[in-house]
């Protein structure tokens, strides 16, 4: 029951996990008690905030789900991490939470010993992926005290790599090095960044978008999304048409106006979830002085993927709505290669989308925003497609996992149990393939460890 509690209550809450860094970095500066309480709580409440911000979206895009579905009369996998973690907690509770707890210390070595100085705080996504080790690695035959060693290493590893590998353009989105991206959507806004690095040199940021003297207001980021999401979800419900919209989900009210009312709904989550990051910002970084001058000399805390939404807030529209078309083209390109059918989740596309706009925005303006959101959608659509089969032996078929790092990490460790099928033997690639990752990094990184010392020392 203890272990219960403290993994899934407290470590697997993202509010009071984030809450405890600050807590502890604030006491570590031994402030006075009055900051000590004043930041734990402002960090606990910026996330709750958040939460509550991002609750709102998922309530509205789950209404604009069911239209699209009664519109359009799709049927699918539909990926949803929540969904499938919940689905494998019975079978794989307890391990989830061991290779959770353990992993989370992993992270914490490593950033003291190697040159990726990242934290991640991200609590939930630490349990998504934990419970996809396990679920894999079950598969492939490891279990007992073997399964809880290497998947914690694992999950360790990718608690400082997956922030370290979009760390560089994090840094050109924020302007400074306070902070990254601790988000298992990692591949998807490297990719983003990547290509707008690439593809968009010359084109202008989404932020300076010339807006007439007439649409003035569309300056406003509440107002801009109110609009966008209004206009989806007005032309959705005129195919949803009125019968279905008033009998399943409006309680009777006219249909059109229930869709102005859900535009204006998504539109307050954006910003309740934006007020939410200010704070939990405000908060954190100064807290974590405490962490990084005690525990691990410069630490960075990694941070969930709205964390770099006020940064861009045209991109993170732009970014929504080209990784969605995206994820709307994937749907029939992918039984072309005898891929099961992935529908577009609203919740992924939305998250990530957004984020990968935010970066692609970063590196290659307007058009870096609108391609790099776009191979985000087409990578969280195709990757799930092909983690189906790792996954399927357990029955896992109607969702599965939606954020491109756990397609591309879910396939390699699922062919590499498939490959080296003595315990053993994977246990030993495993660590060879980590220990080199980190050689490599530590031999690169001396040049810019330095650098990065005296970045983050400001």
């Amino acid at each position: 029951m203890m272990i219960d509690l403290i993994m899934n209550d407290i470590l697997g809450t993202p509010a009071i996990l984030v809450g405890l860094f600050a807590l502890v970095g604030l006491l570590l500066q031994r402030q006075a008690l009055a900051n000590v309480v004043s930041g734990t709580l402002k960090t606990v409440m910026g996330f709750v905030i958040l939460g509550a911000g991002a609750n709102v979206i998922v309530g509205s895009l789950d209404h604009f789900g069911a239209m699209f579905e009664s519109a359009f009369h799709i049927q699918g996998v539909i990926p949803n991490n929540e969904a499938i973690v919940a689905l494998a907690q019975d079978a794989f509770g307890a391990e989830t939470a061991m290779i959770m707890l353990f992993g989370m210390i992993v992270n914490i070595l490593l950033a003291r010993i190697t040159p990726f100085k990242y934290i991640f705080l991200t609590g939930h996504h630490t349990m998504f992926m934990a419970c996809m080790i396990a679920v894999i690695l079950t598969t492939g035959g490891i279990s007992g005290v073997t399964l809880i060693f290497i998947g914690s290493v694992i999950l360790g590893s990718l608690m400082v790599l997956m922030p370290a590998l979009v760390a560089p353009y994090t840094k050109k989105i924020t302007g400074s090095g306070d902070f990254t991206v601790g988000h298992f959507g990692s591949v998807g806004y490297f990719v983003a960044g990547f290509v707008g690095e690439k593809l968009g040199r010359g084109s202008k940021s989404a932020e300076e978008l010339r807006v007439p003297k007439s649409l003035g207001f569309l300056r406003d980021t509440s107002v801009a999304v109110s609009l966008t999401m209004f206009i989806l979800f007005f032309i959705v419900a005129l195919f949803a048409g009125p019968a279905f919209i008033e009998t399943e989900l409006s309680g009777g009210s006219n249909f059109l106006v229930f869709a102005f009312l859900q535009g204006l709904t998504f539109a307050a989550g954006v910003y309740i979830i934006l007020a939410g990051v200010r704070m939990l910002l405000a908060e954190i970084v100064p807290a974590f002085k405490g962490i990084a001058d005690k525990l691990v000399p410069n630490a960075v805390p990694a941070l969930d993927c709205p964390s770099v939404f006020p940064f861009a807030n045209n991109a993170v529209i732009i970014g929504f709505f080209f990784s969605f078309i995206a994820g709307l083209i994937s749907m029939f390109l992918l039984p072309v290669f005898g891929l099961r059918v992935i529908v577009p989740g609203l919740v992924p596309h939305f998250f990530t989308g957004a984020a990968a706009g935010v970066f692609g925005n970063a590196t290659g303006g307007r058009r870096g925003a609108v391609l790099g959101a776009m191979a985000n959608g087409f990578l969280i659509s195709f990757l799930p497609a092909l983690l189906l089969p790792v996954l399927g032996t357990l029955g896992f078929q109607g969702t599965t996992f939606g954020d491109a790092d756990f397609g591309v990490i879910g396939i390699i460790l699922g062919k590499l149990v498939d490959w080296l099928s003595a315990p053993a033997l994977f246990i030993a690639v495993i660590l060879a393939i980590l220990a080199a990752i980190f050689a490599i990094a530590s031999y690169k990184g001396k040049g810019n460890a330095t650098g990065q010392q005296k970045y983050s020392s400001h």
